[in-house]
């Protein structure tokens, strides 16, 4: 999504700034602290590192993550979750403890 311009409606302002799958993968993983880019990537198989890169960049813009270059040799770039990005937290947490209460389809209902 490269449109600043959000929703006025909380949900569709929520599903515009985390769109896809990734994007809440990825905040589940920096929730656990700061990361490289790498290891987001090992973190989450199978996620391309356009995808990432692009996820990264969108969350950077509405500023749920910070972008940290540090000047080393070899150059370190770390991101983590804004004060905002944190607030995600009780989201996720909601969105998890609900899953788990979904209970498993009856195999005679697979269709």
């Amino acid at each position: 999504m490269s449109d600043p311009c959000l929703p006025e409606c909380g949900v569709a302002r929520f599903l515009a700034l985390l769109n896809g799958p990734w994007a809440t993968l990825i905040v589940r993983e920096l929730l656990r602290g700061p990361h490289r880019f790498t290891e987001l990537r090992e973190a989450l198989p199978g996620i391309s590192p356009h995808t990432l890169t692009s996820r990264l960049r969108q969350f950077e813009t509405h500023g749920i993550v910070i972008r940290t270059a540090y000047a080393e040799i070899p150059p370190r770039v770390e991101y983590q979750l804004t004060p905002l990005g944190e607030g995600l937290r009780d989201v996720l947490n909601a969105m998890g403890a609900w899953a788990q209460a979904v209970p498993d389809p009856e195999p005679d209902a697979i269709t």
